[in-house]
């Protein structure tokens, strides 16, 4: 089973409009609404293709509550933990004359001690093939070395000072992409700067190179992996349904790159696919057999 860890979940607004100008009155061509947080998306990707996963979030209040109906409706088997506050949103605009994807995300609800702490208790019960720590944390949560705990493989995918906290839980992989890696190593080269994140604790650092595929840096070697053809569409999961191909990996005991293959190939479907977490499996399945993974010197 793979466990996802969502401490900031959101409820995921998604509004398609012919064009995003500013100072103007937008007439929304469709909306939807459904369970978000990087860790949803990716545990939706995996349920898509009919893995045993779970999914533990926070949810509060009456966003909280729309949340947690959606994600109940969706299949997801998920343990959630109430909060005080209200559950975030998320809003994301579709370009449809241009293909521009705007976000705009909210901060969280403040967490209690105690909300942190459930949190905490509620992974521990669970002991899983692969642990996925995703996105942001809201204020007042711990650090996600509490979480990394487990003696289970962990992959942390987060940013700035939670990345950099995170690391003194030693995760197995951490997957920034290439903004953030250089946020907080100060390096251009991702080589060298994903080098540094294993120096600090990181077992394998892959990095999110956007169009041009992942970029694995481990211990055994060096592999990019590109796709086999420039896409166009909605990005927005594209580094959540990668996250969900190296957690699929790494529990079925692949080679990195095999592992870069699947998460290439997924991250592309995801592209293809109308919302975070959705993904076109016929240009998966098609795609498995054509990226291109090569071997890079250290």
């Amino acid at each position: 089973m793979i466990l996802t860890v969502t401490p900031n979940s959101a409820l995921d607004v998604t509004y398609t409009v012919d064009g995003l100008r500013p100072d103007s009155v937008h007439r929304v061509r469709e909306m939807r609404a459904r369970a978000g947080g990087k860790g949803i998306n990716v545990a939706r990707v995996l349920h898509t293709l009919g893995e045993d996963v779970r999914a533990v979030a926070t949810a509060g209040g009456a966003t909280g509550n729309a949340f947690t109906a959606e994600l109940s409706e969706a299949g997801i088997p998920a343990d959630l933990v109430p909060v005080g506050g209200e559950t975030r949103r998320t809003t994301t605009i579709l370009s449809t004359v241009d293909d521009t994807v705007t976000l705009f995300n909210e901060p969280g609800p403040d967490l209690s001690a105690q909300e942190w702490t459930s949190l905490v208790d509620t992974v521990g019960r669970h002991t899983p093939d692969v642990l996925v720590c995703s996105g942001s944390l809201p204020p007042g949560a711990g650090g996600y070395a509490e979480l990394l705990t487990t003696g289970v493989p962990a992959i942390l995918d987060t940013s700035g000072a939670a990345l950099t906290a995170g690391l003194s839980g030693r995760p197995s992989v951490v997957k920034p992409n290439l903004a953030e890696l250089r946020e907080v190593t100060g390096r251009a080269d991702p080589v060298a700067a994903a080098t540094e994140l294993r120096s600090r604790g990181a077992g394998t650092v892959v990095v999110s190179l956007g169009a041009d595929g992942l970029l694995a840096v481990t211990e055994h070697g060096v592999w990019q992996a590109a796709p086999s053809k420039t896409l166009t569409g909605n990005a927005t999961g594209a580094g959540d349904a990668a996250v969900a191909g190296i957690a699929l990996g790494i529990a079925g005991g692949e080679p990195w790159p095999g592992i870069l293959r699947r998460a290439v190939a997924l991250s592309g479907a995801a592209v293809l696919g109308p919302l975070a977490g959705d993904i076109d499996l016929a240009h998966y399945r098609r795609e498995l057999g054509a990226v291109v993974v090569r071997a890079l010197p250290n």
